[in-house]
């Protein structure tokens, strides 16, 4: 199957789409350093990466018309400082807002499908309205603004348009850490498919807790004996005695896989070496609201601020209770990129990349989830044709 990126970065999200069998006839990404990244290790025949198309593009130059009926899917995810916690919150007043050049993509290529992602605080009251309008611009993207029209005036259009949507369209917070990625990462997930398609899309279903980690760390101890640790397995050690308590008395381990740890993602590491991006980076400190990630949790989100990595985060908490800053490897490994996915720029700007990329386990688990769907709307197609 086929697809388009926008908004690429480093390509977290373009390499779990690729790990889920999609390819890519187009990659487009304004920031040179991101692209710069993605270029060096596609010279280096990096799997995936080597057959990416990625080029330094501003989405508002892309036709494409040039790409009606090439298309699959469409991912991405818009710049989100616009909403972002950190930033300014203008929405759909700050220049930087690409939602419009999102649903154009969509407007002019008429993929199957979309798959978009962004900030969990797109999804909460301050931009509540700005959501309702991307889901229904969504779903009428041919619908565009009339002269004059307000975005109010429009949303308010679309609301009430008595017309079936091009597109059926479904939206969602998750916590990448509820698909396999070791990081606690809340984002919006919006997913579409052709109404003719006849295949509306459904909410992803996790498929990893923090109720089986539990499980495994504080009823079985089965996690601790796997990292070779003894002497943990007590539930007075977990965060929330009353859970693990709970989950003693049900007998049976919770479904599915459990959260994937910062100590889980790190195994075979090690201290920084100086090698292969594993370098120390020296200025770790913790204070108030700034404490670090501990090792038997998934981290706490990686962090990209105007200047780099805020003062306190994008550090781990040692089993001695010292702090250091993740290096430029393990922070990769907590975005699911491999260890041959090599970083040339500096540990700033890395780390900006980093903590703007979307976990490539969450990628995959989404672009798993529209392949399948994608896959039924094929398969019913086949079976209207016989009938």
């Amino acid at each position: 199957m086929r697809g388009a990126e926008l908004f690429a970065g480093c390509g977290g999200l373009a390499l779990g789409m690729s790990r889920a069998g999609f390819s890519h006839a187009l990659m487009a990404e304004f920031d040179h350093d991101a692209v710069e990244t993605v270029l060096h290790n596609r010279r280096r025949r990096i799997k995936h990466v080597a057959q990416w198309p990625m080029e330094l593009t501003d989405v508002r130059a892309i036709d494409w018309t040039d790409h009606i009926g090439d298309l699959d899917i469409i991912s991405g995810g818009p710049p989100c400082q616009p909403f972002g916690i950190g930033g300014k919150k203008r929405g759909h007043e700050d220049t930087r807002d690409m939602w419009p050049e999102a649903v154009r993509a969509i407007r002019e290529a008429a993929p199957k499908a979309f798959l978009f992602e962004n900030v969990r605080n797109l999804a909460g009251p301050r931009f509540q309205s700005y959501l309702e309008w991307i889901i229904l611009h969504l779903r009428f993207p041919n619908d565009t603004p009339r002269p004059g029209e307000g975005f109010n005036e429009h949303r308010e259009r679309l609301r009430n348009s008595s017309k079936p949507g091009d597109y059926q369209v479904v939206w969602q917070v998750v916590n990448a850490a509820d698909y396999g990625a070791p990081q606690i990462r809340h984002r919006v997930l919006i997913f579409g498919v052709a109404t003719e398609l006849e295949a509306a899309p459904s909410p992803m279903i996790p498929t990893h807790s923090r109720d089986r980690l539990l499980w495994d760390q504080y009823v079985t101890g089965d996690y601790w004996r796997r990292h070779g640790l003894r002497g943990r397995a007590n539930p007075e050690m977990a965060r929330d005695r009353s859970r693990v308590e709970f989950l003693r008395s049900q007998e049976t381990a919770p479904d599915g896989l459990p959260w994937v740890t910062v100590r889980d993602a790190l195994v075979g590491l090690g201290e920084p070496t100086g090698v292969g991006n594993h370098v120390f980076q020296p200025g770790a400190k913790a204070y108030k609201g700034h404490t670090g990630s501990p090792l038997d949790l998934p981290a706490k989100a990686l962090k990209a601020g105007d200047h780099g990595v805020p003062g306190g985060e994008n550090m781990m908490v040692r089993d001695d209770g010292t702090v250091r800053y993740f290096s430029v490897r393990e922070a990769a490994r907590l975005v699911g990129m491999p260890d041959n996915f090599d970083f040339p720029r500096s540990w700033s700007e890395t780390m900006r990349q980093l903590g703007n990329a979307v976990p490539a386990q969450l990628g995959e688990a989404a672009g798993c989830w529209m392949k399948k769907l994608l896959r039924s709307a094929d398969n019913n197609a086949v079976n209207r044709a016989v009938a």
